[in-house]
């Protein structure tokens, strides 16, 4: 969108010389000409400003904030109920065109509560996961240390049409628990004030400009490096996963299945007390005997195994890890006799493969799911029927097709339907289509377009690799290290320059152009994330590749490495062992290879670069100082939504916005209408909620791309295909892009008038724009419409 020209009245000019206080008449003129397409704003604090735009608040008050300037904060209520304060004001809009609200927060604030805006006594956005936010969903952790940022919404026309002031509220509310099964669980009270609302603003330009003279903060100069802690956590580590090895030698019972998978795992690694420890055999025969025995009174524990998160998707599949990477000695063991008559080979090998076919079966769509499922569900499920008796198990390369589908090596082919177990057994239609991959030719998930959190898959290709390894200091299957080190460069563009929550040089996760995240800022991460199934080492340790060895060598310099190491062995739980059971090999594998010259593309002083992938709809780019994330293809679920999502990341102050855009595509002739939603912007909408609010957004009609034939689909199905283009054009300020999503077609971008030539920041090469520019199929143009 072109900048559009300022429509306040005198009057509320007056008011923003009011508000600015130390600006003078012919400043506050020229801020209100530079932000051009600036149609309104008021200062919370300010009771000039706020008496000019109505303003009535309800248990509220008034702080001093970020750079002392004043700002709003709501209260909880005194019988701490879940929504807390209000703030009831009026702004000038367009009457005609495309408006945007836009809030100003002080990014040092913490909050776990929510604000809510409405307009005209309508919710504009989703509380959870829809294509637009509500106002702010708060934060555990400083967003923008010594900033502010801007929120940016846009306002559905139908609010707004005809008129030329709308009013607004804001509301708060205590945060959510997006899985929690009961409203009471799920709408947490507000139990503590909300962030400081600072400034609201409305104007014609997705691209917020802030008013010239408007304080801003400055970026954190020569950020320390992490003091603490050091290599000392190591041992604490090894301590915590050997007595919890010790404990389970001792237990009486017999292991679950958690315990049989770090049995088995620690049973080949030399610093624990499992270390071809016998003890740890009769163990497994132990736990797997138990597991029989339960099976045999229930049959659907292998669909849903006992003991385990996620029980439809593992299986028996952690038992059958454990009994794999012992299963040479536990051989002699197999003849023995079980609870029933049959010998301990036969029982546990039908025990495992009823668990190998029900999952195969049974797959799941979504990547990291489909990862999980396949490799335990299906392929450790048949790696223990292959441990009791190999003739009862799936030829290996038959179970490695569904890991190399899981991971985008091959196509995904859904749920086996039929008796078979090759690729030409029978199935019903395909609900994606038979040429769907699970990532990206790039090497980004696909659930729907780019993911942040759970898009980081990187420690669950690392399983499925060292799954495929005679031993872990042995090779895997090849075409598994490559999709891996794929993923690892893929990763790499989606970390940028932040402290950490105590002011240290860190790199960040971006979150905020993520179809499945709602934290912001991202947690520190460099090479992969810390979690539960892997540490911030664990794929770089298995493919050693020299680029993401650089990544983890950033790590190390900035001391970050042994802070994740402490945080994750601060954390309780066996699936939490089972990470920390690698570190130290690892750790010493990483350090052992030779310095690196690479390091994290966002990284200050590294050269300007972009990264697209046209299958995700997502765009990377650093700018010199500037770093811009664009999501284009913007959680459209359901049908078309023209909507982008963008996080612009500059020295003094951070955007998080939504805007609209332009979207060519194949039509289907069907369209989607929306509902009356305001929790969920998926499912069902989610939990209803008590006070009856209702949606800006209820009976939008959005129009459904073409989904290919052959694919299970009708209006409201969530599809890959349904909301997603062929071309986006969208200009934000100085950047102009057009994405080809199309494997087949081609492009003109438009240009604006009067631009001859412009940097285009994908090739790195000067166009000449005497003509548009000829977009290829699944290619990026960014231009550059600003000065060098």
């Amino acid at each position: 969108m072109m900048n559009q020209p300022c429509h306040r009245r005198p009057t509320m000019l007056l008011t923003s010389i009011a508000i600015s206080g130390a600006i003078s008449a012919a400043a506050a003129a020229a801020s209100a000409q530079a932000s051009a397409g600036l149609m309104d704003w008021m200062a919370f604090g300010d009771a000039v400003s706020e008496q000019a735009h109505g303003l009535q608040a309800e248990r509220s008050e008034i702080v001093r904030g970020g750079l002392d300037e004043p700002a709003r904060r709501l209260l909880p209520t005194d019988d701490k109920s879940w929504r807390g304060g209000t703030a009831v004001f009026t702004l000038e809009v367009d009457p005609e065109k495309q408006n945007y609200f836009t809030t100003r927060f002080w990014g040092d604030d913490v909050t776990p509560n929510y604000l809510i805006l409405h307009c005209e006594g309508k919710q504009i956005g989703y509380r959870h996961l829809g294509d637009l936010d509500v106002l702010d969903f708060g934060s555990k952790e400083p967003a923008y240390t010594g900033r502010f940022f801007y929120r940016t919404t846009p306002l559905p026309l139908d609010l707004t049409r005809g008129k030329t002031r709308v009013s607004f509220e804001i509301r708060s509310t205590g945060g959510i628990n997006g899985y929690a099964p009961t409203f009471e669980q799920y709408q947490k009270a507000m139990t503590e004030p909300s962030r400081g609302i600072y400034r609201v603003y409305t104007h014609l330009d997705g691209r917020f400009a802030p008013p010239t003279g408007e304080k801003q903060g400055t970026p954190p100069v020569n950020a320390p490096v992490r003091s603490s802690p050091g290599p000392e956590v190591l041992d604490r580590l090894k301590e915590r996963v050997n007595n919890e090895i010790n404990g389970i030698l001792a237990d009486r019972r017999p292991p679950g299945q958690l315990q049989m998978q770090l049995l088995g795992r620690a049973y080949n690694v030399k610093w624990t007390t499992a270390y071809k420890n016998d003890a740890v055999l009769d163990k497994l025969v132990a736990g797997g005997d138990a597991l029989h025995e339960a099976f045999v009174k229930d049959p659907k524990i292998a669909e849903t195994g006992p003991g385990v998160y996620n029980p439809e998707w593992l299986g028996l599949g952690p038992a059958g890890e454990g009994v794999h990477w012992a299963a040479e000695a536990l051989r002699p063991r197999m003849s023995q006799p079980v609870a029933g008559g049959a010998t301990r080979r036969e029982a546990w090998a039908t025990m495992f493969a009823a668990s190998r076919d029900w999952h195969r079966r049974h797959r799941r769509q979504y990547t990291n799911q489909s990862m999980i499922n396949d490799l335990y569900g299906i392929y450790y499920s048949n790696r223990g029927a292959a441990a009791a008796d190999p003739a009862q198990a799936m030829p290996e390369d038959q179970a490695r097709r569904y890991l190399h589908e899981s991971i985008g090596i091959v196509p995904w082919l859904d749920s086996d339907r039929g008796a078979g177990t090759d690729v030409e057994t029978a199935r019903a239609s395909l609900s994606v289509g038979e040429n769907y991959y699970q990532l990206t030719a790039k090497g980004l998930t696909k659930e729907l377009g780019y993911v942040g959190n759970y898009g980081e898959v990187l420690d669950w290709i690392a399983h499925i690799y060292n799954a495929t390894r005679p031993a872990f200091d042995q090779p895997g299957d090849e075409k598994i290290k490559a999709q891996l080190i794929k993923a690892e460069h893929a990763r790499a563009p989606f970390r940028y320059p932040m402290v950490d929550s105590e002011g240290n040089r860190a790199m960040r996760m971006e979150n905020v152009v993520g179809w499945r995240d709602m934290s912001y800022p991202g947690e520190v991460v460099y090479a992969e994330r810390s979690a539960w199934e892997g540490s911030a080492i664990y794929s770089v340790a298995a493919t050693l590749d020299p680029r993401s060895v650089g990544a983890v060598q950033q790590m190390m310099e900035d001391n970050q490495f042994f802070d994740s190491v402490a945080r994750l062995t601060n954390d309780k739980g066996i699936r939490v062992t089972n990470t920390l059971l690698r570190i130290p090999d690892d750790c010493e594998a990483v350090k052992a290879q030779p310095k690196s010259a690479h390091r994290l593309p966002m990284t200050p002083g590294q050269p300007d670069s972009a990264f697209t992938d046209e299958e995700d709809g997502v765009v990377a780019i650093k700018h010199g100082d500037e770093v811009l994330y664009v999501s284009l293809y913007w959680r459209a679920r359901y049908a078309i939504n023209d909507l982008a999502r963008v996080h612009h990341i500059t020295p003094n102050f951070d955007r998080v916005a939504v805007v609209r855009q332009q979207t060519q595509f194949t039509p289907s002739g069907m369209t989607y209408t929306r509902p009356n939603w305001t929790n969920f912007g998926f499912g069902n909408g989610g939990m209803k909620y008590p006070d009856e609010s209702q949606s800006a957004h209820a009976g939008e009609k959005l129009p459904i791309a073409k989904v290919p034939e052959g694919i299970r689909f009708r209006p409201g199905n969530e599809n890959v295909h349904a909301g997603k283009g062929d071309f986006y054009t969208l200009r934000y300020g100085d950047y102009l892009i057009g994405m080809n999503c199309s494997a087949d077609k081609t492009f003109d971008l438009a240009i604006p008038d009067g631009v001859k030539e412009a940097p285009d920041l994908v090739s790195g090469k000067t166009m000449a724009l005497a003509t548009p520019p000829r977009v290829a199929p699944r290619t990026t143009v960014v231009l550059y419409l600003g000065r060098k």
